[in-house]
């Protein structure tokens, strides 16, 4: 059977969670004798060319365009050089979906994942507000079969379609169990003696409200901030004031390996999305078997459980911060309760899984 994945940037992953997760179905379902073509955008300019990556055909658009035009100008090439395939379709994310229609005219069965509520999202402004309220609902029109990634998601776009068009399945995290302690040490971290915070520095990632908590009183223990931090946005610039001497900025880090240990040797993981589905940066905390403070909202209560304390405002954050900080029994009671959580519900073997047995009930009569 094949399977053509769109909506990403490609693989393997060197973005996000989109990426991530594309690149682990690929993997999967190349073991079970599937054929995957996944679209990757190249920055450029010159013809479409293949290539092969651990058995998948990926198929490489270049985009001269930057930013989200060259989005939008690859999702539109990729859509339609893939009106050529037969097997079913796998599009992550609904920001395009009114290309998708071509999909719909010509026959092709196509499974969207439909993300986050992005239009709810404080930082984009009211064009693109309208852009990706009227896309969600073209993508709940043109898409055979809709995924959600987290109840609260399933509830909303059962407010646009039949819930039969609807299944639910969260993102999976990696599994960490050890971790070289060794990469503490460029950091000037000791283990077990920080708090980490991984997002994208914006209002509603609660990253303020954590720094200004956390800062509020001397903790002897550090927190690490990982991002990129710019002097000219005037929302990091006040994360970065609002710090005290005990708070590290390292910018950006992208190494894999790098990463895991930095949250698996950290006292706990500490989570501000206010908005969104089932969030990669908290799955992956969870498989790495963190307690967690999370901002106190119904897409992190489902998804961390009882292995969170939640928070909501500067106040909150500063109070979650005395509490664990002021209990040991209480950081491994939160630890113990995030393996359980990860083993019964994120595992990436049983996501996948999930995901071929989806798209084994939807494949179009007639293509294998």
């Amino acid at each position: 059977m094949e399977l053509i994945i769109l909506g990403s940037r490609g693989v393997p992953a060197k973005h996000g969670g989109f990426e991530t997760f594309a690149e682990y179905l690929c993997r999967y379902l190349v073991e079970k004798d599937w054929d995957i073509v996944v679209y990757c955008q190249e920055e450029g300019s010159g013809p479409v060319y293949e290539s092969e990556w651990e058995g998948v055909k990926r198929i490489h658009i270049p985009v001269k365009n930057k930013g989200p035009l060259g989005t939008i100008i690859f999702d539109l090439r990729s859509v339609v050089h893939s009106l050529r395939h037969n097997g079913i379709f796998l599009t992550l994310g609904y920001n395009t979906a009114i290309f998708n229609v071509l999909h719909r005219l010509f026959g092709k069965q196509n499974v969207i994942n439909m993300d986050g509520i992005e239009w709810r999202r404080q930082k984009w402004g009211a064009v693109a507000k309208a852009w990706f309220w009227l896309n969600e609902r073209l993508g709940c029109w043109f898409g055979n079969h809709l995924v959600a990634d987290h109840p609260c998601i399933e509830d909303h776009l059962a407010t646009r379609v039949s819930r039969k068009k609807i299944t639910m399945i969260p993102y999976g995290g990696l599994h960490v169990d050890t971790a070289d302690v060794s990469h503490l040490s460029q950091f000037g971290l000791e283990a077990q003696k920080y708090a980490i915070v991984i997002a994208r520095a914006e209002p509603e990632n609660s990253i303020l409200e954590i720094v200004a908590g956390f800062s509020s009183r001397q903790r002897d223990y550090k927190l690490f901030v990982l991002g990129n931090y710019s002097t000219e946005n005037a929302y990091h610039r006040a994360v970065k004031q609002a710090a005290s001497n005990e708070v590290i900025y390292p910018g950006a880090i992208y190494n894999v390996n790098v990463v895991s240990a930095l949250r698996y040797h950290a006292f706990c993981y500490v989570h501000g999305h206010q908005v969104g589905g089932t969030n990669p940066s908290l799955v992956e905390s969870i498989g790495a078997g963190n307690a967690i403070i999370a901002h106190d909202n119904p897409f992190n209560r489902w998804v961390a459980k009882e292995g969170a304390m939640y928070f909501t405002g500067k106040e909150g954050a500063a109070k979650a911060f005395d509490e664990l900080l002021a209990d040991g029994e209480l950081v491994k009671g939160l630890q113990e309760s995030t393996r359980r959580n990860y083993q019964a519900n994120f595992r990436w073997d049983d996501i996948l899984a999930q995901y071929e047995t989806l798209l084994i009930h939807h494949y179009p009569s007639g293509s294998q």
